[in-house]
């Protein structure tokens, strides 16, 4: 009996694949091409350390296609920070863009990123502003899509899609990969078709006005899951937060299976202090623990043997097939994730879905905080800048 349960929540997880190979595909076919936009945008990128691929991802910023033009501020908290001489080397890469670096020991609150923020904000220059993690790698018209999707009347606030891009062929890295690659991003596009409008956190694109309304940076300084309580206070405000048509990379860059495990397992605990119930259900997404599962219970009776099979199948042609779609939007950037992997990983993913039960703690870059709970805000009425307005209102 317990068998069939296990086998039965596979099954369940199964459809579950095929719905986000479905949703990652639409998402990619409708994305049109973006206009070329109107306003000048300022990025704010808070660096900490000279990571992987650090080069790479802020050359990819640097290469953007946005005639309206942009600057670009990196931040950093001490002067002995590794990443200032990577900044060095894309100032003198793109002589003709605007960089600045802003290097400033103020702390802020216990979130040591929006501390930065808050440091760099000063220097922006620009109405627009593009709050976006180091790590990120950008296609061209990342600023294009971005541009556009703020420019409609009832969206105060954008974010983006993101996929996962290996640092190396490590196993703890693939695993990382895959889990951003064919776990999050498909599981976001359900959450986003069933009616969520969650930021997340990779990009978050808004006016200076919109940051201003919701208490500024201030706001954020004191939460783990900043992305979180901007998108709360966003909506309270009745503004939309838009889904922008385009997919960046964040880097992997956990080579040790430990340095995984403390990362995923912050992960897990955010979202389950953020979200209880949605974390409840998150083992349905891991049909292929519930198949190895099922036949462990069942003894290896043949059914189970055959239901493993058809579930890593099914798994299988699902990752494929999201491959597929996300290479269409980010070309070189997509990564592939080995068929043979996908077991491991829904086991790594049950376990740390268990673990993360036994605490709040979690470490970010050698600190140690505490997965709060943001207060729940009550929307308002739209706000005015959505009433009254025609398709085609700024």
């Amino acid at each position: 009996m317990l068998g069939g349960v296990a086998g039965t929540l596979a099954a369940i997880g199964g459809v579950l694949e095929i719905a986000g190979w479905m949703a990652t595909h639409r998402f990619a076919r409708r994305a049109p091409a973006p206009p070329p936009g109107t306003e000048p945008i300022t990025v704010l990128k808070p660096l900490h350390g000279a990571e992987p691929l650090l080069v790479e991802a802020l050359s990819s910023l640097c290469e953007q296609d946005y005639p309206p033009g942009f600057q670009i501020v990196f931040g950093v908290h001490h002067d002995a920070d590794p990443a200032i001489a990577v900044v060095r080397t894309i100032q003198e890469r793109y002589p003709g863009r605007e960089i600045e670096l802003v290097i400033d020991q103020t702390r802020h609150g216990a979130n040591p990123k929006i501390g930065n923020l808050i440091n760099m904000l000063p220097m922006a220059r620009h109405d627009i502003l593009v709050l976006a993690d180091s790590d990120v790698h950008t296609r061209p018209d990342y600023l294009r899509h971005l541009s556009e999707s703020l420019s409609r009347p009832d969206v105060g606030l954008v974010t983006t899609l993101y996929s996962g891009l290996p640092a190396s062929p490590a196993l703890p890295i693939l695993l990382g990969a895959t889990q951003i690659s064919y776990d999050f991003l498909p599981g976001a596009l359900i959450a986003r078709a069933m009616g969520r409008r969650d930021c997340l956190g990779a990009t978050m694109c808004l006016r200076r006005e919109t940051l201003e309304q919701i208490g500024g940076l201030e706001a954020l300084k004191d939460h783990l899951a900043d992305d979180n309580v901007l998108g709360q206070r966003v909506r309270a405000e009745g503004l939309d937060v838009a889904l922008a048509h385009t997919v960046v990379a964040t880097t992997v860059p956990e080579n040790r299976f430990s340095a995984l495990w403390r990362h995923e397992l912050r992960w897990a605990r955010t979202i389950r202090t953020l979200e209880p119930a949605g974390f409840a259900m998150l083992p349905l997404q891991y049909p292929l623990f519930w198949a190895i599962a099922a036949l462990l219970l069942a003894q290896g009776a043949a059914w189970a043997w055959t239901l493993a099979l058809v579930i890593w199948a099914v798994r299988a042609l699902a990752v494929t097939g999201i491959h597929f779609a996300l290479r269409d939007m980010l070309g070189g950037l997509a990564f592939r994730c080995p068929v043979w992997l996908l077991p491991l990983r829904d086991l790594l993913s049950a376990a740390e879905w268990v673990v993360s039960h036994a605490g709040r703690d979690v470490e970010w870059r050698g600190q140690t905080l505490h997965a709060d709970t943001p207060p729940r805000l009550t929307q308002r009425e739209p706000h005015p800048a959505t009433l009254n307005k025609g398709p085609n209102a700024r």
